[in-house]
């Protein structure tokens, strides 16, 4: 019998103990009839700070983001909106935003540590607040 050549572990580092969990971003409930859809960031040159944004981001645990409010979390969906609750969303979600650059925002929820992007909002119309100081 021949042996199997053995492979040599250079530069690796195992760390001992859990791994801290870090957030993930899923697509999968991404809502193309409301707000907008990645091809209107791209023509507006907003999607390279999404895609900055979320590399940012996903340095950092779902504890560590909220903590910094890097997401922010609301009880229920806005009743001030011009987004609608998509069927498709179960009732009761904790809906999250998260700002990218000025007034965009990536909308979604939270669960464990998976943000679900949803709706992707440029003109901050998924909550819709009153300006200050105007």
């Amino acid at each position: 019998m021949m042996n199997s050549p053995r492979r040599k572990r250079k530069g690796l580092d195992f760390r001992s103990g859990a791994p801290r969990r870090l957030i993930v971003f899923s697509l999968k409930d991404f809502d193309i009839n409301q707000g907008q859809k990645f091809e209107e960031w791209e023509e507006e040159k907003i999607l390279s700070n999404l895609l900055t944004r979320l590399r940012e981001i996903s340095t950092y645990s779902i504890e560590e983001a909220l903590g910094k409010q890097i997401i922010k979390t609301y009880d229920n969906f806005p009743d001030n909106s011009d987004f609608n609750h998509p069927r498709h969303i179960p009732e009761g979600v904790k809906w999250s935003t998260i700002r990218v650059k000025g007034k965009e925002r990536i909308v979604g929820y939270v669960e464990k540590y998976i943000f679900y992007v949803v709706f992707l909002d440029k003109d901050h119309r998924f909550w819709i607040t009153e300006k200050k100081h105007t």
